[in-house]
This record gives structure tokens, C-alpha cells and sequence, in this order.
């Protein structure tokens, strides 16, 4: 599984696609999420603004990964 690493409280579900790499574009993210390709937690989700909090765990196309907020050093 991989781990993107955030800096604020969230990220919204097609950033964290683009992101991790999943996808190439918000136009590509918008599509596969509206398709409902998108798990989170181990459920579809529709909403491309969709909030993922670090402990989210958002699967596509048999790849995971989960988000982590960056520490403050």
C-alpha cells in the first residue's frame, strides 16, 4: 500500500488520485469517480470533492493507499 503525505487537514478525493499518481489529470479524476471506480474506506464514492482525512484509505483499479498529515518539526 502506498502512503501520500499531506500537509493540511485534508485533501479532496481527485487531488489524492492526481497525487498518488493514479490518474493524469482532474478531468481523468472526475470520470473514473463519477464511474464509481473510486473506493474509500471500503466504499464507492461519487463526489470528486469528496474530503480524505489522514487514515483514509482510497483504492482504484486494485491499487491503495492511504493519507498521512506531514508532522511539524
Amino acid at each position: 500500500m502506498q502512503t501520500i503525505t499531506i500537509r493540511d487537514d485534508f485533501i479532496k478525493l481527485g487531488q489524492a488520485l492526481k497525487l498518488a499518481g493514479l490518474v493524469d489529470s482532474g478531468v481523468d479524476a472526475k470520470i473514473v469517480i463519477q464511474d464509481g471506480q473510486v473506493q474509500v474506506n471500503g466504499q464507492t464514492e461519487l463526489q470528486r470533492g469528496k474530503k480524505i482525512v489522514p487514515g483514509d484509505v482510497v483504492a482504484f483499479q486494485g491499487q491503495t493507499f492511504k493519507v498521512e498529515k506531514k508532522a511539524v518539526c
